[in-house]
């Protein structure tokens, strides 16, 4: 039986790519930075009935090497997904220093231990900021660490593979090596945290948003992302190659459109112009983020590819909206609860901190959960 490591078994991207390798035949080691989160995974597999009886899980993380000897151990691939990730735009060293130091160490212990092949998670956010404004980008573009709009969250990515890439060429291929680029990943939840790439989608569904701003995203489902990893993985076609992952591209307004045409009432109805948008970014932390791409144009959708080369085939993007919609909404006890909490602390408390008192503090599916869900 052949064996797969896989970084940050807990995230969102990962835990789909552990169940599908389960699933397929694989045994696989995953990496968690804390133990106490070694029930989560085994929780979260067996609830889609995934046997969990080939998995083990090793505490181990991107900032030191101890432990990774013990995971990579037997392995014949690797699949490094983790990273860091966050809304906020932190300062460089939260993301370029164990995103770069997390893909090398990666790197360095799969060439100790004789892996095959290495498939890196990546982003378009590696494509997207050539410093050259066009609509279509494809897997030759490469962002430029350099450029005055590039955020600090896509030059970790653009550092952390160009630096792999250098790493494989340096040490004459010591093994098979492919990276996946995908777009905004959306999609279901194996674990029930929703993932940041998510909140594109809840801050929709919930009235977070109340007019729809003029930002476009590419779109792929976080399974499809899981399988294209996995395929990467088995076709030696995909040796030094770049996918570049969307199945295809739509603005908040269309998001909106498709949620309130399937009973999502609090999508917004109205759709603002750039420099309305500009304007309400000064006065809200979240769409502040979003300020430097208001109105831009920015699409990989047309590469076909991980079609060609992988046999890739994704699934419509609006029915990966509608599923994780459902899902935000079926859990929107965790929500409730902690926007009351927040509300009570007088607004006082981070997205991020909100999210881990859900977590900690929620009661749960309790007895007025459905009346609490239906005046979400």
């Amino acid at each position: 039986m052949e064996k797969v490591l896989v970084t940050g078994a807990t995230g969102y991207i990962a835990l789909h790519c552990i169940q599908q390798l389960l699933d397929k035949g694989y045994a696989v080691n995953g990496s968690i930075r804390s133990p106490e989160r070694k029930n989560e995974v085994i929780d979260a597999l067996n609830q889609c009935n995934t046997s969990t009886e080939n998995l083990n899980l090793f505490n181990f993380d991107l900032t030191n090497d101890e432990g990774w000897d013990e995971g990579m151990q037997g392995c014949d691939y690797l699949l490094h997904i983790a990273s860091p990730l966050a809304l906020q735009n932190y300062e460089e060293d939260y993301f370029v220093k164990p995103a770069v130091e997390g893909a090398m160490r990666a790197l360095n212990f799969a060439k100790k231990h004789n892996v095959k092949k290495v498939v890196l998670t990546s982003s378009v956010a590696a494509i997207f900021e050539t410093g050259t404004e066009k609509v279509f980008y494809d897997e030759s573009d490469w962002s430029d660490p350099n450029s005055p709009k590039i955020s600090n969250y896509a030059k970790s990515k653009t550092l952390a593979e160009k630096a792999a890439w250098n790493f494989v060429e340096q040490e004459d291929n010591p093994f098979e090596f492919t990276v996946i680029n995908p777009a905004l990943v959306i999609g279901p939840s194996l674990s029930g945290d929703l993932g940041v790439s998510n909140t594109a989608i809840e801050m929709v569904v919930t009235g977070k948003m109340p007019v729809a701003i003029p930002i476009q995203f590419g779109f792929v489902d976080v399974r499809d992302v899981a399988s294209a990893h996995v395929l990467a993985m088995e076709n030696k076609s995909s040796n030094g190659e770049r996918f570049a992952l969307a199945e295809c591209d739509l603005w908040y307004k269309d998001i909106a459109k498709l949620l309130r045409e399937n009973g999502f009432n609090k999508a917004p109805t109205f759709a603002v112009p750039v420099w309305l948008a500009k304007i309400m970014a000064n006065f809200n932390e979240q769409l502040k983020v979003t300020a430097p791409y208001l109105g831009r144009v920015r699409s990989v959708a047309k590469t076909t590819k991980a079609k060609d080369i992988l046999g890739w085939n994704p699934r419509p993007s609006e029915e990966s909206i509608l599923e994780i919609a459902n899902q935000i909404v079926q859990n929107s006890w965790h929500t409730l609860r902690s926007d009351k909490y927040l509300v009570n602390a007088g607004m006082s408390m981070s997205y991020e901190d909100g999210k881990l008192f859900e977590r900690e503090k929620s009661p749960g599916p309790d007895p007025d959960m459905q009346d609490r869900i239906k005046n979400f």
